[in-house]
């Protein structure tokens, strides 16, 4: 494959899972509008996302984090050098010891639920009604972790042999299952809340039956075997242990700002969580979507040997991030409040958790950019099987979050704790480049200060005519959520329309793209 046809795939395979993801994100949107609606910032909120936080950091941590950076690597070596047989029997073996260690943990976590729940939001303490709620939503969405581990399992297979559309899809099961649930299930029960909980375990269900179809065409369904001593099960393993800080750092982080923010008062649980899912939007939608479609293309790569394809395919994957990213952030800095008015301002959410949510938003747009750029760093390394860097790098980094976070939430009170991720995150990007560039791996290619300055000039013009078209607070708070909607429509397609023509005008072009 040449590398034009070989980045125009990347760019089509990209696009597929943003798509897919967008879609996903959108519908997420529409479950926090749902929860908000039913249940606001108070304490059954508060209550609910620590349980199904928990599950779901373990599951970015372990699944979609090490897991998948140490299993996708060594796949994409025995699909490059060896037969289906033994693929298959590589992907038996893992579903085995895989599935014999999450069903472990999964009942170890339901037994210790309200214990779980002290570890990960000590504040709930003095609150024994939260706490033994939070407990109780815990044992049903504990289980979501052995379900959605599973599945991102299975994922990663599809998205190894270039089925990228299939995973992408599956998140979209989990929104409309809790949206479902709340607006379905929650009148019927005596804790509405308890909706919530049994939507997450009814979607971790769905999420893993609908992906079992695909890997049965492919004749790679598996069929668990516990077998000691396998060799791919054992370097699978080897990679995940120091995987577990390289690729999940920022997860790491956020848990620790919920910990934190357990302590302060009630609603600072709810307000970082809403400002996190709007961060986390351009993330899922392009830079996890990068991340995921290089990591094979990189794999196969190294296990080929050609390291010139492996820095062109990261510094492709960079200007695609910065193409996105950079403009992304600065959106959500300026258009805060207004996107969490219109999202989110509905039946028991306020202007003052609106006002609040938004300082947290503003604080996360400042890491959106280097959130994004660390899921295509991180795979320059996991893609060599170099897991020590990114631990080292981790490391550092988790120090240094904690420090940010003792120093900031004093004055800032919850956006402290936003923004000191935020800042651990830049200083992680930029060890992790840094990495790549000192020993060679990446070199940067021609072009990048036309690039830099086509997006710079963008970007000033995007900003401009949002600051110029955008309307003061109370009119946002004063509106219906049909003139909230036709605004911030505007606003986002006047925004992204100067963008693109700004773009053009400096002569930016698809293949440019495609190189």
């Amino acid at each position: 494959m040449s590398g034009e046809s070989s980045k125009g795939g990347l760019l089509r395979s990209s696009a597929v899972v943003s798509v897919m993801t967008l879609l996903s994100r959108v519908l997420g949107m529409v479950r926090d509008m749902v929860v908000a609606g039913y249940f606001g910032s108070g304490s059954a909120a508060d209550a609910f996302f620590v349980a199904f936080k928990i599950p779901n950091f373990l599951r970015r941590l372990f699944a979609e984090g090490a897991f998948a950076q140490a299993f996708v690597p060594v796949l994409s070596e025995y699909r490059t050098r060896r037969s289906l047989a033994e693929v298959k029997q590589l992907v038996d073996h893992v579903a085995g010891t895989l599935g014999l260690v999450l069903t472990a943990l999964t009942a170890l976590g339901v037994i210790a639920s309200p214990y779980l729940v002290m570890l990960f939001a000590p504040g709930f303490h003095g609150d024994t009604e939260k706490l033994a709620l939070a407990g109780d939503l815990l044992r049903i969405t504990f289980p979501y972790l052995l379900l959605i581990s599973l599945t991102a399992f299975c994922g990663a297979i599809l998205n190894s042999y270039g089925r990228f559309a299939v995973p992408a899809f599956t998140p979209v099961l989990l929104n409309v299952c809790m949206i479902g649930s709340a607006v379905l299930l929650s009148p019927y029960l005596e804790q509405p809340v308890m909706a919530l909980a049994w939507g997450v375990f009814i979607a971790g269900l769905a999420q893993l039956l609908f992906q079992l179809p695909f890997l049965a065409r492919m004749r790679l369904l598996p069929v668990p075997r516990v077998r000691r001593g396998d060799e791919g099960v054992k370097r699978i393993l080897t990679l995940m242990v120091p995987a577990l800080f390289g690729v999940s750092v920022s997860q790491i982080n956020l848990l620790l700002d919920t910990v934190l923010a357990s302590f302060l008062q009630t609603g600072s649980v709810s307000w970082l969580y809403y400002a996190d899912r709007l961060s986390e939007l351009p993330l899922g939608a392009f830079g996890i979507a990068i991340g995921t479609v290089i990591l094979p293309s990189l794999s196969r790569q190294h296990a080929s040997d050609d390291p010139k394809a492996f820095s062109a395919t990261l510094d492709w994957a960079l200007r695609m991030v910065l193409l996105v990213g950079v403009p992304a952030a600065l959106a959500l800095a300026i258009l805060s409040e207004p996107l969490i008015a219109s999202l989110f301002h509905y039946g028991a959410m306020t202007e003052r958790d609106v006002l609040q949510a938004a300082k947290a938003l503003e604080a996360y747009a400042l890491g959106v950019l280097t959130f994004m750029l660390i899921k295509v760093l991180a795979p320059g390394y996991f893609a060599r099987q170099d897991m020590k860097t990114p631990v080292r790098i981790a490391i550092q980094c988790m120090i240094a979050n904690m420090a940010l976070n003792l120093l900031l939430i004093w004055p800032l009170e919850h956006a402290g704790l936003a923004l000191a991720t935020s800042l651990s995150s830049m200083l992680n990007t930029a060890l992790l480049f840094w990495g790549l560039y000192r020993l060679g791996i990446y070199t940067p290619a021609a072009g990048w200060a036309l690039f830099s300055l086509r997006l710079g000039l963008a970007c000033a013009a995007m900003a401009a005519l949002i600051f110029w078209l955008n309307a003061p607070s109370a009119e946002w708070f004063a509106w219906d959520w049909q003139q909230r909607a036709q605004q911030l429509a505007v606003l986002v397609g006047a925004g992204i329309a100067v963008f693109v023509a700004t773009l053009l005008l400096l002569g930016l072009r698809l293949r440019h793209l495609r190189r």
